[in-house]
């Protein structure tokens, strides 16, 4: 079995196939057994099974330490509650 890709959240991928609005490039957003991945072009988020996913991904554009991006949906908490 092969090793699952080295994912993080905030990194940039380039897709096999355009999505319908044209665009190829995603931003995972949430990192499981599901990827969640947000399309750089409409904004639109998709889940997709870890397998599926990693099946999909032509090729890494930005590693998330690179980008300085980490998940726009879950700001830190600095500890204020």
């Amino acid at each position: 079995m092969p090793q699952p890709l080295d994912l993080a959240v905030g990194d940039v991928v380039q897709m096999r196939k355009q999505h319908p609005c044209g665009g190829d490039t995603w931003r995972i957003v949430r990192i499981g057994a599901d990827i969640g991945i947000r399309c750089l072009t409409c904004d639109r988020k998709v889940l997709l099974p870890r397998s599926e996913c990693e099946r999909r991904i032509k090729r890494m554009v930005a590693r998330a330490s690179e980008t300085g991006a980490g998940s726009p949906e879950e700001p830190p908490n600095h500890g204020v509650t």
